[in-house]
């Protein structure tokens, strides 16, 4: 998940679309179609097919473009996985979670309302800064990472990569046992 437009490309709220974007590129998936209120591109990530898409609605109302996507292409919500920043992670931790509430998170309370179901797997990455304090939390999404988080949030974005293709291609189970060590 992420908000449409440049101006929050590299906003902290966004860190969702940067794993989504990589992983396309790295897969070499085709360019991104616009299809509704979404961007998406399918293809296969290592011999798994797959959809990659992108709301075009604010964050708080990414829910909206899945529903759509489940008229169109019906899936079960567990067949899915959200990627979005968290505020409740340390900067650059990954949690991966099979289910569970939205946690405050209005866009993944949106993903949940819209397909009825909290059994929606989600890797949530860290964006909590390491110096403490976040002041207004609506504002602190908003504004980009700083220079020395930005090499962080680069590895994160790379191990979100490799937690999805994890969870595509070995499943969610293995994909939490490998990656959500890490907080320990």
């Amino acid at each position: 998940m992420g908000n449409p437009g440049p101006e929050y490309e590299a906003t902290r709220h966004n860190v969702g679309f940067r794993v989504v974007e990589r992983l396309a590129r790295e897969g070499r998936l085709p360019g991104w179609t616009r299809a509704g209120e979404r961007l998406e591109t399918r293809g296969a990530i290592d011999g798994v097919s797959v959809t990659l898409v992108k709301p075009l609605t604010w964050m708080n109302a990414s829910g909206r473009a899945l529903a759509a996507l489940a008229r169109e292409d019906p899936f079960e919500p567990g067949e899915i996985l959200v990627c979005y920043d968290e505020l409740a992670l340390p900067l650059g931790k990954l949690r991966l979670r099979a289910s569970g509430s939205h946690g405050g998170h209005n866009g993944m309370r949106s993903v949940l309302e819209h397909l009825g179901s909290e059994k929606v797997p989600r890797l949530r990455v860290g964006i909590f800064p390491e110096s403490g304090g976040t002041g207004d939390p609506t504002e602190f999404v908003l504004r980009p990472f700083g220079r020395r988080e930005e090499p962080v949030i680069e590895e994160a974005v790379a191990r979100g990569v490799d937690a999805v293709t994890c969870a595509v291609t070995e499943g969610l189970i293995t994909a939490m046992n490998r990656f959500n060590p890490e907080l320990a």
